[in-house]
């Protein structure tokens, strides 16, 4: 009873490793079954090999025994024509002999040769079942490598769009809309900085204006003191002096 149960924990055990096995590994396990498959076929086509040497032997015999035929019947006239009956009936004995060992050996000719033809067409088909067997091994295996990649390349792409993506978008975001409050924020300094710099240029540029027609009156003032141009033009001056403030 106890031996029972520890056989049959053992059983249990290896096959559950041969599953095991089985679903890590099934690539490594069809393998196994073509390369036995592959012995087998070689063991039989040994043993066909070897069939075929019978076979061989069977025709030799069947070909000696006919001549062996052939010979004891032109002894047999021979000796008829001789008038030797006696060695001629002898002769005739053991041709029946030859005769029946000859249809004996056709007979198990004919089932070889049959026998062979058969198991050399089986050993042929099993040869072409084994390279398409092994083309379909490499196929199943190109595919269940393929079927890894894409089921590991749609793990990262679904990790990819329930985490990464929507933070990238969002950071993406942020930082653009970021960068785009700073760009606004210096051209508004940088707009600022040139109202600022235009501010007090009318204003600077009317005074240099004014002093500068207010020099131009007391330069001629001086002129006409000095008799350098004629008091005609002090009038002149004198508008233009009185022009200065209104320009002003």
């Amino acid at each position: 009873m106890i031996m029972g149960k520890f056989g049959t924990a053992v059983r249990a055990f290896f096959n559950k490793l041969a599953n095991l096995l089985w679903e890590s590994d099934p690539h490594a396990i069809l393998q196994l079954e073509v390369d036995q498959a592959t012995q087998q076929i070689q063991v039989a086509r040994q043993g066909l090999e070897q069939y075929r040497g019978l076979v061989e032997r069977v025709s030799m015999q069947v070909a000696a025994g006919k001549q062996n035929a052939q010979r004891l019947e032109s002894q047999i006239k021979a000796h008829l024509q001789a008038g030797n009956r006696d060695v001629a009936g002898q002769l005739a004995i053991q041709l029946q002999q030859v005769k029946s060992d000859l249809a004996q050996n056709e007979q198990q000719l004919a089932m070889h040769t049959d026998a062979y033809s058969n198991n050399l067409l089986k050993l042929q088909q099993g040869q072409k079942d084994i390279a398409a067997l092994r083309q379909k091994a490499q196929k199943l295996k190109a595919d269940l490598e393929m079927a890894k990649a894409e089921a590991e390349i749609a793990r990262v792409a679904e990790a990819i769009s329930e985490s990464a993506i929507p933070n990238f978008s969002t950071r993406i975001g942020q930082a653009t809309e970021l960068m785009q409050d700073q760009i606004a924020k210096h051209r508004g300094e940088a707009r600022v900085a040139a109202d600022m710099s235009s501010r007090g240029v009318e204003e600077i540029r009317a005074q240099q204006a004014a002093e500068a027609a207010l020099g131009e009156d007391l330069l001629k003032q001086f002129e006409v003191e000095l008799g350098l141009v004629n008091a005609e033009s002090a009038p002149q001056a004198k508008a233009q002096k009185t022009l200065g403030p209104q320009t002003q």
